[in-house]
């Protein structure tokens, strides 16, 4: 009996260290990953694992930095432009402990933007990782991990229409984040919008390329989207070498959106 309990408890550690993607919605949708173009994939991995704590996946030619809430993806292609050129301003983190964060980045060599109180009063840093990746993190001394994905940001001119049509598209409803009243929520992340005076570029080929939600049956979700007159890039598609189904869409900012069924179990 003791035996049996010992390796029930270990199963059900392995099976939560593992499932890093957030519980999805009624819906069936949580959030997936941003995928990062870089000129430096490996320096990117180190990166990600030594100062974000997380944990490199590698299927066929799919690379992957698992993290809670979300999935970093790399692919090895010099970007054409950094974030802060297209519509996807930056991502942004939840960290435990600032000042440990930013002693071992700064420590590292890397760039650190600049430190200020944010829009939930709480302390705040934006860095900027190799290629251009614009990242912002947030202190938040609860947390019961050391770090966690937070939020993603867009910046352009017409955002309030853009949030409009992601609340209509993906079911979901406008919830103030601190100060800033044009936000939503997916499961496992907050998704803003912010007005930009200059103007900003669609996302794909650049540092990132597109962002992801993940779905229990993306086939039922993207029958939904072709009732809505939903042009597809990509349509619905199973890859088993990957274990992922995928399809692609582009918002009418010009955000590349990858839609994934599979991603929880990396």
């Amino acid at each position: 009996m003791k035996l049996l309990s010992s390796l029930l408890f270990l199963l059900l550690l392995s099976s939560s260290a593992s499932a890093q993607l957030a519980t999805p919605n009624p819906a069936g949708l949580t959030y997936g990953h941003v995928h990062l173009n870089v000129s430096d994939i490996e320096l990117h991995k180190q990166i990600w694992v030594d100062h974000f704590n997380g944990v490199v996946v590698e299927k066929g030619p799919l690379t992957a930095i698992r993290l809670p809430n979300m999935l970093v993806a790399l692919t090895a292609r010099e970007p054409t432009t950094g974030m802060r050129s297209t519509v996807l301003d930056h991502f942004g983190f939840k960290v435990r402990n600032m000042d440990a964060f930013l002693d071992k980045w700064r420590s590292a060599g890397l760039e650190v933007v600049r430190v200020f109180i944010g829009a939930e009063s709480q302390t705040n840093a934006y860095i900027m990782l190799p290629d251009g990746v614009y990242v912002e993190m947030q202190e938040d001394q609860g947390l019961s991990q050391e770090i966690m994905g937070y939020h993603i940001h867009f910046n352009l001119a017409e955002y309030e229409e853009l949030l409009d049509w992601y609340t209509d598209i993906f079911s979901l409803e406008i919830k103030p984040r601190g100060s800033i009243k044009t936000t939503t929520n997916a499961p496992g992340m907050n998704i803003s919008f912010g007005n930009s005076t200059t103007p900003r570029i669609a996302t794909r080929g650049a540092a990132l390329d597109h962002i992801g939600f993940e779905f229990d049956d993306l086939e039922a979700f993207c029958k939904e989207l072709e009732a809505k007159g939903i042009v597809f890039d990509v349509p619905f598609r199973d890859i088993p070498s990957i274990g992922l189904k995928i399809a692609f869409i582009t918002d009418p900012a010009g955000t590349y959106i990858e839609l994934t069924e599979g991603y929880d179990e990396f």
